[in-house]
């Protein structure tokens, strides 16, 4: 639905000796990849957090380390020193229907429930002005199938989503004494991405139609907007961490002025929506594997019924989802990989502006988990 919502935190800070082989690391990726893909990947549907899932910032080795050699550098190579540039990847399945808190098992049973599969691509790049204050920059990129079951209707989307720019501060100047810092961040939505794609319809009586698809596989939203986002991390206690990041995307526009072709009343054109997400949880070292941390937290992630700014009139799905969150994160030199697979615990498709004035309550797809992948390279 909403296709962007920023800022997450990298969830380790243990340096790599260079004797640990890359067979063995290699090995590791490809154990994680068969317990983390055993089955196509589900996500969280029609009201996901259309995100990039950017690492732990602060538990970041290569912060710590100082270029001794940095006079000798010549001015491209002390640019390219405060880039880092960030590969993120999401896919998802959303098939599970939900009216509130309950699951719409007449869906699967009369085989007409919708099926999204989204994928969701990322290029985040990070330029630092000083160890406290950065710029952002982040490209997202959209692939998506949408179809009833039951219905020779397929619609294909994909292409460049919004893109977004800003600042980010930490508030004390890393790396800290203490092992624990708080950073804030604001960024700029511009309208790159497509959010009026359209194809083919063939109706109930055999005729076809050209019509937008839906707006939970358009690439973007159209409309101009901001988010702004926390995050922070401590050491507490055995060398684990604590972390925890928020974002939220204020989309201060009514309506995007893109036709739904429903006819219920107060739904002809599309909500221009806000979207949140939080994350918060725990990360500790692999004993005897420095570099490797394993993280366990909780996640939710949604949009609002009505937005902090502005109107909310138009069709929108608002809900949210709660999920148990597993990761893992490996840290070698200037490269981090991390991958983690969100399981949704609590689903809730909330009622929106349009059904109430119409006295009803529609319905939303969820799914059961979704599998979030980056690759992190510090100049």
């Amino acid at each position: 639905m909403n296709k962007t919502c920023k800022s997450e935190l990298s969830l380790c800070r243990f340096s790599t000796p260079q004797k640990f082989s890359t067979r063995i690391l290699a090995a590791i990726l490809a154990l994680l990849g068969i317990l983390l893909f055993p089955k196509p990947a589900v996500g969280q549907g029609c009201v996901a957090a259309h995100s990039p899932q950017p690492l732990i910032a602060g538990l970041d080795t290569s912060a710590k380390e100082k270029d001794k050699h940095a006079k000798d550098q010549n001015k491209l190579e002390e640019i390219l020193h405060n880039v880092s540039v960030t590969i993120g990847y999401r896919e998802y399945n959303s098939f599970r229907h939900y009216v509130g808190t309950v699951e719409q098992l007449q869906r699967a049973a009369n085989h007409n429930q919708v099926q999204n599969h989204v994928d969701l691509m990322d290029l985040q790049i990070s330029y630092k002005l000083s160890p406290r204050f950065s710029l952002l920059v982040d490209l997202p990129g959209l692939a998506a199938t949408r179809q009833q079951q039951g219905s020779q209707n397929i619609f294909r989307s994909g292409g460049i989503g919004d893109i977004t720019a800003g600042v980010q501060a930490w508030v004390l100047r890393p790396p800290t004494e203490h092992n624990a810092n708080i950073a804030f961040s604001a960024q700029l939505k511009m309208p790159t991405g497509i959010n009026d794609a359209k194809g083919t319809t063939v109706l109930a009586n055999g005729t076809r139609q050209t019509r937008p698809f839906d707006e939970s596989v358009q690439p973007g939203d159209g409309e101009w907007g901001f988010s702004l986002g926390v995050q922070a991390y401590k050491q507490i206690w055995f060398q684990t961490i604590a972390y925890f990041t928020g974002s939220w995307l204020f989309n201060p526009a009514n309506t995007t002025g893109v036709k739904t072709f429903r006819s219920a009343p107060h739904e002809d054109v599309v909500s221009s929506t806000d979207m949140y997400l939080w994350r918060g949880g725990f990360s500790h070292a692999v004993p005897k594997l420095r570099g490797l941390a394993l993280s366990l937290g909780g996640r939710m992630e949604g949009i609002p019924v009505r937005d902090a700014f502005g109107k909310s009139d138009g069709f929108r799905r608002p809900g949210y989802v709660i999920s148990m969150e597993p990761g893992l994160v490996y840290t070698y030199k200037r490269h981090t990989f991390s991958i983690s697979g969100p399981w949704a615990m609590e689903r809730n498709r909330t009622i929106s502006t349009s059904d109430m004035l119409n006295h009803t309550h529609g319905d939303a797809a969820f799914a059961d988990y979704t599998v979030i992948a980056s690759y992190t390279k510090r100049f």
